[in-house]
């Protein structure tokens, strides 16, 4: 019997609750592995995608967000051995589980937390609410290529942002086997959009586009990289959270910082009445 040619895996982008091949048809080998090139377009793809799911998810009601969060971690937890096999280490798929429950329990808190009644000298109430800033860029840490992965994503989607992750070309395959996770967890198409490949060709293209409202640079090891990318995120007044240390550990008590940094508070004033 003839020796059988194994059939090597082509990972594709997630886009819009859909696994696409890039637009330009391109792929780069990692591992035993074809994983899909995104190109600019592909980026403006994920944009749109991620526009269009701001209305829903934004307007879900919290306990809802904080469920689906949960059902993640449910899926993730049921793949760990797939995890493991890509090389991610066990308790680091663990964490990643675990703090996925973590940010589901915030889910309907953040309003009580951060918003509230304000105390002011009339006759009226004075009400402020946290809301979502809208479609948020993120640039994924190269590691730990899972937990940090889960670290800048569940905390920017938890309050009803909508994200466009820009996966780290040397740890590609922990975003793309998320990928498959996200799909199939109850979160709506559009919510988290992944792109692999290289960031000079993605990245820059999130921070100029005029319908992106933040970027998350935590990923960018580039000092004078990320300073182009402000200056690009400057020319609509993006919300900009600056690149992690290198140091940073992923598997300490994330904090709520990552969360609060991409809410806007409204506030609102109404009449007591006579």
């Amino acid at each position: 019997m003839a020796e059988r040619v194994a059939v090597r895996k082509t990972y594709k982008l997630f886009i819009g609750g859909k696994f696409p091949r890039s637009e330009s048809g391109r792929s780069y080998p990692v591992q035993s592995s074809n994983v899909a090139l995104a190109s600019r377009k592909d980026a403006r793809d994920a944009v749109v995608a991620a526009r269009a799911a701001v209305q829903g998810w934004s307007s879900a009601t919290a306990y809802n967000r904080g469920q689906i969060l949960y059902r993640v971690a449910e899926m993730l937890e049921g793949r760990r051995e797939q995890f493991v096999a890509l090389g991610v280490p066990g308790d680091e798929v663990d964490t990643a589980v675990d703090r996925w429950v973590w940010y589901a329990g915030w889910a309907d808190k953040l309003a009580q937390v951060y918003g509230g009644a304000n105390p002011v000298a009339g006759p009226y109430f004075n009400l402020s609410a946290p809301e979502p800033t809208g479609v948020v860029a993120v640039v994924a840490p190269a590691g730990p290529a899972l937990l940090g992965l889960v670290g800048v994503i569940a905390p920017a989607i938890v309050s009803g942002n909508t994200v466009v992750v820009a996966a780290s070309p040397s740890a590609p395959l922990a975003a793309v086997t998320l990928a498959e996770v996200l799909a199939t967890s109850d979160l709506p198409g559009g919510v988290v959009n992944i792109l692999t490949g290289a960031l000079a060709e993605t990245v820059p293209t999130l921070a100029g586009h005029l319908d992106v409202n933040a970027i998350d640079l935590a990923g960018v090891a580039d000092p004078a990289f990320a300073t182009e990318l402000e200056v690009q995120a400057a020319e609509n007044l993006k919300r900009v959270l600056r690149p992690v240390p290198a140091d940073h550990d992923w598997f300490a008590d994330p904090g709520v910082t990552r969360m609060t940094a991409l809410l806007e508070t409204k506030t609102v004033w109404h009449p007591k009445g006579v």
